[in-house]
């Protein structure tokens, strides 16, 4: 009786684990240098209690270089949904917002309207990173120098229109403008939010007060093959009512 009790207890336990994610499984769906926010989705549930960083360092022969910020996200104690939005605001103030879960921060976690990156990843803290999920920069990864550095992809496992957004130099302001519904599965979305083409960017001005679009990315049911049968059999009838009235 024991025995069986602990196997159900592993098997519970093992319910319980939190998803792994990969590369992809998420993506940003806006950046604000202005107000110091970014919003991304997520492909794939996120469950409970599960950890994200984001790093605006540039990542160099594997590390982090410093001075600038990590954020910490936990997810809360519900599981978040795949197709919802996780927006983060003002990250670089004294009060700070996230709509789902909470998260902490060190160092200067402000956005650089000239050039900078983002990156979000797993890792054992949020400076030893394990797999980078998703990166955006508002200049050409790989470019400039001192200062003005933006982190090269290499290392990271990240492509640019792939996993990784590269948005026009100095933008003040981006976010994904395309569809957000009507796709057969949430990975259908990732080329179209991949795709600066779907992208609105504002370059200069003061853009603090610019609301990123939270709406959840949703899919489209697909029909069950009982419905199917059930189509054909009722084109099959309309069609022999039609030949006997003929």
């Amino acid at each position: 009786m024991l025995k069986k009790l602990l196997v159900v207890a592993a098997l519970f336990a093992t319910g319980q684990a939190q998803a792994t994610l990969n590369a992809g499984d998420i993506a940003f769906t806006s950046f604000n240098a202005d107000e110091d926010g970014f919003a991304f989705t997520t492909f794939v549930d996120i469950a409970a209690n599960s950890s994200i960083y984001f790093n605006d360092n540039e990542f160099v022969s594997g590390a982090f270089n410093t001075g600038e910020g990590q954020i910490a996200w936990n997810s809360g104690l519900s599981l978040i949904g795949a197709g919802s939005v996780i927006r983060f605001s003002e990250i670089d103030k004294a009060t700070t917002s996230v709509n789902f879960g909470t998260f902490t921060k060190s160092g200067d976690t402000g956005l650089n309207a000239t050039t900078d990156n983002l990156f979000a990843y797993l890792g054992t803290n949020a400076t030893t990173p394990s797999t980078f999920l998703a990166a955006i920069a508002n200049g050409v990864f790989g470019s400039g120098s001192g200062g003005s550095l933006i982190s090269s992809l290499t290392d990271t496992g990240l492509t640019v229109g792939v996993n990784a957004t590269q948005l026009t130099a100095s933008a003040d302001y981006g976010q994904y403008t395309g569809v957000r519904s009507g796709l057969t599965s949430f990975a259908s979305y990732k080329p179209l939010i991949a795709d600066n083409a779907n992208w609105s960017v504002i370059v200069g001005g003061a853009q603090e007060l610019q609301v990123p679009n939270t709406t959840s990315f949703t899919i489209a049911p697909v029909p069950e093959p009982e419905t199917y049968a059930m189509l054909l059999a009722g084109l099959g009838l309309l069609s022999f009512a039609s030949r006997r009235k003929q």
